[in-house]
């Protein structure tokens, strides 16, 4: 008599083409620090992660973790649609995972694999005019087709929820918020340190900090705005230092930076390592984080950690993040802005105040919760006929 023996463990695929070592930013530091809770939550599941080039072993974060590399490399709208309905698609079928995760929200529509899509924001439904034009328009073609595709999505604050609700006309409960969280290592810097990256980059000045990618969206242009008229209301050291790579649209800001008059005490420091950065939000007198649109916006939740106040949005999720834990601005209004900047620099009794609150805000958050999060959100989809 023969037995036949069929395996009961679930196979979940994931699209992991931003796990790219060295170069992770939002989307990929979200993938990166939820399956590396996941997979090793879950040794009883396989996960497949789908690369489109060759991969780092760093992310192979457990023995239940099978990498595969699929063709070509989606970078570019045209690549993406190859990589997702033809090289996914195949994949797919001929594999039969128990779901399909994929954590840049997009799917791929000739698969009947039931999918999770994790949207962040719809920021570019908002303010095309920061997007690349062809990028702008397959997103706003392609993500409404996405959201109604997906078993389930997942997005990362109540905001977000409720715009998908509102753009795409998604049913709330389809759609698991599962927040996000700001990395373990972000922590107060001694004093000795913060004088060292001082010295090093504003000449000992102490600093206003912006943290992030460097594009229209993000608002930087109207931070240089206030920082200018700050700056000629009460003089002194203050500089204003910004950390993060050039990205898309910032004619904006380069027009603004050659109108100001402190234009000079304004630093632009490029692309910062992570040790390095921890260093130089530990060091600053204060982030300055007052964009346009954020569906999250982790940097306020790292100064929080690093025991720094916050001047951040008065709009879209932030307020809803920070949660009375920072001083919330209109993004639109330079002179709000502004006015931010001179109650922190005058009243230290405020800043005093948000470094306490900040510290408790900041301790509602983890990757692990938004890893469990997450989790059950695929539970659900898995269970979804």
């Amino acid at each position: 008599m023969y037995l036949l023996f069929v395996s009961t463990r679930k196979k979940i695929a994931v699209n992991t083409r931003f796990l790219l070592p060295n170069r992770m930013e939002g989307i990929g530091y979200f993938t990166h620090e939820t399956l590396r809770h996941i997979t090793q939550t879950h040794p009883e599941v396989d996960f497949y992660f789908l690369f489109d080039r060759p991969y780092s072993s760093e992310f192979l974060y457990a023995d239940n973790v099978k990498p595969v590399v699929l063709f070509p490399q989606a970078r570019h709208p045209f690549l993406w649609y190859w990589w997702f309905e033809v090289s996914v698609a195949q994949w797919l079928k001929k594999n039969q995972p128990d779901l399909f995760l994929s954590t840049d929200g997009f799917c791929s529509l000739q698969s009947k694999i039931a999918t999770v899509a994790v949207m962040h924001d719809l920021s570019f439904e908002h303010y095309p005019q920061y997007v690349p034009w062809l990028t702008n328009r397959y997103y706003r073609y392609f993500m409404p087709r996405f959201a109604r595709h997906a078993a389930r999505i997942a997005t990362v604050s109540e905001y977000s929820k409720q715009d998908i609700v509102t753009q795409y006309g998604i049913e709330p409960n389809k759609i698991d918020v599962v927040y996000s969280a700001a990395k373990d290592f972000f922590k107060p810097t001694d004093v000795a340190t913060q004088q060292s990256i001082r010295n090093r980059y504003t000449g000992g000045a102490p600093y206003l900090l912006y943290v992030g990618s460097v594009n229209g969206r993000k608002n930087i242009k109207n931070m240089l705005l206030a920082f200018d008229v700050f700056k000629k209301r009460h003089g002194g050291e203050m500089k204003f230092l910004i950390a993060g790579s050039l990205g898309w649209s910032n004619d904006e800001m380069i027009a603004a930076h050659q109108q100001m008059k402190f234009s000079e005490d304004v630093v632009f420091a490029g692309r910062i390592n992570e040790e390095e950065l921890v260093k130089i939000i530990g060091s600053s007198f204060a982030l300055m984080y007052v964009s346009l649109f954020e569906g999250f916006g982790v940097p306020p939740l790292e100064a929080m950690k690093c025991n720094v106040p916050c001047i951040t949005s008065s709009t879209t999720s932030m307020p809803e993040i920070t949660s009375g834990a920072a001083l919330l601005a209109n993004p639109i209004d330079v002179k709000d802005i502004a006015e931010k900047i001179e109650a922190l620099y005058l009243n230290s009794t405020i800043r005093a105040q948000l470094i306490d609150k900040g510290i408790k805000r900041s301790n509602d958050y983890s990757w692990q919760l938004t890893a469990d999060y997450l989790w059950q959100c695929c539970e659900k989809a898995i269970q979804t006929p």
